[in-house]
């Protein structure tokens, strides 16, 4: 049953990718004989975003469903809460594909307000829970929106002290904490933490190795820049990459950022582990996969 709608998807994959392959000539980027080996690059290894990269469904299974179809191997979400974990435990494991991490905290109740910290880190042993029903191995956290009276100072120092009270919990279950700073230009105006300098002061007080950085390169493109050289400072603090490009938050290649060129810089500073795609496809999920297969291509 699996097999021959498989085969079907292939097909209809494989129509889709003739009717576009003009389109992709055009845009620089090489369409690939089989639709099915679009995720399967040389160096690099995505996360497909299933919140972002819809395909027209609803059904969070179906579209990892899809994912699979062209040959990604990752996904990533964001709350796991409000969806089927059993279903997407069954599918994952059917398919051979990893959930790379999910949203274990939100923006809201604010990490950085310490009288959210108890139901943070009873989340945190929920989240925890989750992933082992899905062989998770990060769970993201956010530091959260201004709190009205509170200095930037003091919201970070209370992200410090809710981490440092999660890290039992997290080395218990072998589960590492990804914190992602936000960008406030475009995205999420009135957040607490936002740029790589104050992101790496919070790892470092904290102090774990089971509390790392998601580094968005879309947030720092806008943040601060320099991404290469934002990078090697903290590299050591980096548990994860995302990618989008800017401005649109579309596919690699749509905006100004040179991805090539910082994800060689990735590579050559050590980096093996998954690259989260968490953007919305331009123009369709299979146009940015070819986009996102040209990257590692140094």
């Amino acid at each position: 049953m699996n097999f021959d709608r498989r085969r079907f998807c292939g097909a209809s994959l494989a129509l889709a990718a003739t009717a576009t392959a003009s389109s992709a000539r055009n845009q620089g980027v090489p369409a690939p004989e089989d639709v099915h080996k679009l995720g399967r690059t040389e160096k690099l290894r995505y996360a497909v975003n299933i919140e972002m990269w819809t395909f027209g469904v609803k059904d969070p299974v179906e579209r990892v469903r899809r994912v699979a179809d062209l040959g990604f191997t990752g996904i990533e979400m964001w709350p796991w809460r409000g969806k089927d974990i059993d279903a997407l435990a069954r599918v994952t494991r059917e398919l051979s594909m990893e959930v790379v991490q999910f949203t274990g905290w939100g923006f809201v109740p604010g990490l950085n307000d310490p009288r959210n910290h108890d139901k943070f880190v009873a989340e945190i042993a929920a989240s925890c829970e989750t992933a082992a029903r899905l062989g998770t191995k990060m769970i993201l956290v956010v530091a959260g929106n201004d709190q009205p009276g509170m200095t930037k100072a003091q919201m970070h120092q209370h992200v410090i002290d809710g981490l440092k009270r999660a890290v039992p919990i997290a080395e218990k279950h072998a589960v590492t904490l990804i914190l992602e700073p936000m960008n406030v230009r475009v995205d999420h105006k009135g957040h607490c933490l936002y740029g790589s300098p104050d992101a790496i002061r919070i790892i470092e007080a904290v102090g774990s190795p089971h509390v790392k950085l998601c580094w968005d390169l879309y947030h720092m493109q806008i943040s601060e820049g320099d991404l290469c050289g934002r990078m090697k400072d903290g590299f050591e603090h980096i548990a994860y990459f995302q990618l989008a490009d800017h401005p649109g938050r579309n596919d690699p290649g749509t905006g100004e950022v040179s991805y090539r060129r910082v994800m060689k810089e990735a590579y050559d500073l050590g980096y093996r582990g998954w690259i989260g795609l968490e953007f919305t496809p331009q123009d369709s999920e299979m146009l940015a996969a070819r986009r996102v297969g040209v990257i590692d291509r140094f």
